[in-house]
């Protein structure tokens, strides 16, 4: 094991909020596996929220929750077909997040994000935009500023949470609360048509043909944010740059379904959605290449990692090639793969903070050495 600080508590309980082991003089998240990324700087009250709720969420609640049960009472079959573009986005937010898979809480807590706090806010900014302006103004106008920003925000909140290490963390965070809040809104759209008698059409388009749209828009907020983090500078300019550039896309994407039910052909909005097929397929290609890199960043690193923190040649031997690693992962009993994940996502996280421009600091390297440690004496561990 490598000589490093090590925390006062290895395994102090069920999951809770403890004082740092680090003593930072703050308090740390227990997950009843490891200790997360998740810190409070305030040393005088303990947080009273587990890692996956935050005071947003909760605020954000006490209007989501109640529509919710509105949706499900108005119209059931809304609630079980809205979380179909769960079962489509999903499989690709896990696939991305392979490299450097993200704590299950900070997940929760971003897909809570977007399902609560960002469709609160859009939903109270809209209306207000809707009665001044008019529907035609809120859907194209308004609606792209305010659930960007909604979202957005999300996303610097996890940095906050200091969840986020580089451009795949800011796509998967993206997506996660994009997928929230497209959920949520697909209740409240499906719910409507059923009384209308249009939900199959409008399952269809919002469902099945665009899924992705809000996790594509908001992933370019992602991206800015995760390069900007990447190179440990100040959130600004270029985080403003990818918000720009989500609102520009989420715009042309309304307007063209409200151009084209004020015009008398369906011409505009089967442009549209080529153009969007046609970035999405973009991105696609833009986020493997990033993910590439991150990839083979991760294989030619493991050596050395393995080296400075005392893995022997049999422990580090899967992760030196990818396609090694998942081969390796896939023969193992289903009891032993999640000991596997663990050991990878440790390495995963201290590639990736060595793969940082400006380096590291001593706290986070400690940190992260000892969820390896303890991730490689679970495997080492016969029982």
């Amino acid at each position: 094991m490598v000589q490093s600080q090590t925390p006062t508590m290895i395994d102090p309980g069920p999951p809770d909020w403890y004082s740092d082991p680090w003593n930072s003089g703050g308090w740390r998240w227990w997950d009843g596996i490891q200790w997360t990324a998740n810190a409070s700087a305030a040393a005088e009250e303990k947080p009273r929220l587990p890692a996956w709720l935050s005071v947003p969420v909760v605020l954000g609640a006490i209007i989501g929750v109640p529509l919710m049960v509105y949706f499900a009472v108005q119209a059931p079959r809304a609630i079980v077909f809205g979380l179909v573009p769960l079962l489509i986005v999903l499989p690709a937010l896990l696939w991305f997040d392979r490299v450097e898979p993200e704590p299950w809480s900070s997940r929760i807590h971003a897909l809570l994000w977007g399902a609560l706090v960002a469709t609160t806010v859009s939903l109270i900014v809209n209306t207000i935009i809707a009665i001044v302006g008019g529907t035609i103004v809120a859907t194209a106008v308004g609606a792209p500023l305010v659930e960007e920003t909604a979202k957005g925000l999300g996303i610097i909140w996890a940095v906050r949470r200091k969840e986020v290490d580089g451009v795949m963390d800011g796509v998967i965070y993206a997506g996660w609360i994009a997928l929230g809040f497209a959920i949520f809104e697909d209740f409240s759209y499906l719910s409507t048509a059923d009384q209308t008698g249009q939900f199959w059409l409008v399952f269809l388009v919002r469902a099945v043909l665009t899924p992705f749209a809000h996790p594509l828009f908001t992933s370019w907020i992602g991206i800015a944010v995760g390069i900007t983090v990447a190179k440990q500078e100040k959130l600004g300019l270029r985080v403003f740059g990818g918000w720009l550039v989500a609102v520009a896309c989420h715009a042309l994407w309304n307007g063209s379904l409200v151009a084209n039910e004020l015009s008398s052909s369906n011409r505009i909005v089967i442009v549209a959605g080529v153009g969007f097929v046609l970035l999405f397929v973009a991105s696609l290609l833009a986020l493997g290449r990033v993910r590439k890199h991150e990839r083979e960043q991760f294989s030619r690193i493991a050596p050395y990692l393995a080296h400075k923190y005392g893995l022997n040649e049999a422990e580090i031997a899967p992760f030196t090639h990818w396609r090694t690693m998942i081969k390796t992962r896939r023969a193992l009993p289903r009891a032993q793969r999640k000991k596997f994940d663990d050991v990878h996502a440790a390495l995963a996280r201290l590639a990736s903070v060595h793969g940082r421009e400006g380096g590291f600091d001593i706290a986070t390297e400690d940190r992260l050495v000892s969820h390896l440690n303890e991730a490689i004496s679970k495997v080492r561990s016969p029982v």
